[in-house]
């Protein structure tokens, strides 16, 4: 593999493509007209313009990716995360033109990308599942007669949804015809399938997943657990690796249904298994992602491993360069995802200038990103501008490291999530471990939000944690961090058209 192109933009586009250069890999990226200038265009060996600025006009069109791969030569396609990473017609379609996929084969895709289909699958072993229905719910008295012999509060979700979309909380009889009516209509919109499905609501969970990585001969491996409970939207914000909840008995039985779940649907490839976690530390199997995670920095950093380089490896048919033994967890991760959005006004995305953009430096701080000073936020995509990790040898020198982050990355012009993964920082459910899934709902009041300049105190933090110990020991061990500052030297771009 000697040439890849990345379908995808921005920081993630950036991110796969300094790995595949430290491989001797020359790298090609697409570009919509808004993003002719972006950075992951100055940064490839080649670039090529796919459409307009509307992502169903430029990202979304394999057709022309797939041209344009073919005629600049690729040997790879990686579709980095978002627009078609789960698309297992594309996945297909680069397939049969003759190109690696970077990514794990369509039919695995097909089967986790259906909640209904992943249900079926990973039913053949014994793995915790959600209480629930696994067949779509079209009839709303059906639903109300299944929701009655769950018990309230039940969730409906979409089939083929993800993001929260197509999902709703209905806890009595009365809304639940109205809500799964709009449930089915906004599934329909978001992803062209209308099929709902009903589970029991888990109140106060809390959102564990597993990262796996398998490769072509068979092997299967886990790379740890992160923990990304802290939402809005069900959209995650703020994810830490390892988990502060996780003992070892736990561990052991979660990553084992997670490479079951992998085995379910012949994985190869990186991907993750979702889980939620009630109080009582039960855990039930929620859904797999097919694809490269927001978050997979917080695994780098504990495990040493460069998913991407591994994703390349095991896409061209090379074996695992390691074993489960092999791998250990290494101090303590936290990633804040830095949106264009207005905490105060219910994280509204917001647009602009970057007037001012400095970047947090030091070690064990690391910043994906693909923006630069003087930079407009497009309006078009997703509105995260940055994700913002550090690593430590425990848990509390992270938050600390974070917060001290946080406070010397200087954005104006704009609205950021940054002093709220500040407040994060700072809150004491979340230092003590104490938080789930609702902590926004629970300790956030987005009027009377006032950002705390001053840094954590190590006081605060030896008196929350002494709440955690009760429940269980935070055993994270210590590494050397190497991270760097990412580089934005070099650029080329050798612009085409299709």
């Amino acid at each position: 593999m000697k040439k890849i192109l990345v379908a995808n933009r921005g920081e993630i586009a950036l991110r796969i493509m300094r790995s595949a250069k430290e491989m001797g890999i020359k790298t090609v990226a697409i570009y919509s007209e808004a993003d002719r200038n972006a950075i992951h265009v100055l940064y490839a060996d080649e670039a090529v313009c796919v459409g307009p600025a509307a992502s169903s006009e430029s990202y979304l069109r394999g057709d022309k990716i797939i041209e344009a791969a073919l005629e600049l030569g690729i040997d790879g396609i990686h579709p980095g995360f978002g627009f078609l990473s789960e698309n297992s017609t594309f996945a297909k379609n680069v397939t049969d033109a003759g190109i690696t996929f970077i990514g794990p084969s369509p039919h695995s895709i097909d089967i986790m990308g259906s909640k209904l289909k992943a249900k079926d699958a990973v039913s053949k072993y014994d793995i915790p599942m959600v209480p629930g229905t696994d067949k779509a719910v079209v009839d709303p008295k059906k639903a109300i007669a299944i929701a009655k012999g769950i018990g309230f509060p039940i969730l409906i979700k979409a089939s083929a949804g993800g993001g929260g979309k197509g999902m709703r909380v209905v806890d009595k009889e009365e809304v639940l015809k109205e809500q799964m009516e709009m449930a089915i209509s906004e599934a329909e919109s978001a992803f062209g399938d209308g099929s709902v499905f009903i589970e029991k609501y888990i109140t106060s969970p809390r959102h564990i997943e597993i990262q796996v990585l398998g490769d072509k001969h068979g092997n299967i491996v886990h790379l740890f657990e992160r923990e990304c409970s802290i939402q809005r939207r069900h959209q995650k914000v703020v994810e830490e690796a390892p988990a502060v909840i996780m003992t070892e008995d736990l561990r052991a039985k979660m990553t084992k249904s997670a490479i079951d779940v992998a085995k379910s649907c012949d994985y190869v490839g990186a991907g993750t298994v979702e889980f939620l976690v009630d109080s009582d530390l039960n855990y039930y199997f929620l859904e797999m992602n097919t694809r490269l995670q927001v978050e997979h920095p917080v695994t780098e950093k504990i495990t040493g491993v460069d998913l991407v380089k591994e994703q390349i490896n095991v896409a061209r048919g090379e074996k695992l360069a390691f074993t489960q033994d092999d791998l250990k967890i290494n101090g303590h991760s936290i990633e804040v995802r830095v949106y264009a959005e207005d905490p105060k006004n219910n994280f509204l995305p917001d647009i602009g200038t970057l007037l001012t953009y400095e970047l947090p430096k030091g070690e064990g701080i690391r910043v994906d990103d693909g923006f630069a000073e003087g930079m407009d936020i497009p309006i078009y995509y997703d509105p995260m501008i940055a994700k913002l990790t550090v690593h430590a040898d425990t848990r509390n020198a992270a938050i600390r490291k974070m917060d001290r982050a946080i406070t010397d990355y200087k954005i104006s012009g704009i609205k950021t999530t940054l002093d709220f993964g500040k407040f994060v920082m700072n809150h004491p459910a979340f230092i003590s471990g104490d938080f789930d899934t609702q902590f926004i709902k629970k300790h956030f009041d987005p009027e009377n939000f006032e950002v705390n300049e001053n840094n954590v105190s190590e006081e605060l933090i030896a008196n929350l944690a002494a709440h955690l110990y009760a429940k269980g020991e935070n055993k994270a061990g210590s590494s050397n961090d190497t991270t760097t500052p990412i580089a934005k030297s070099n650029w080329r771009a050798n612009r085409r058209s299709v």
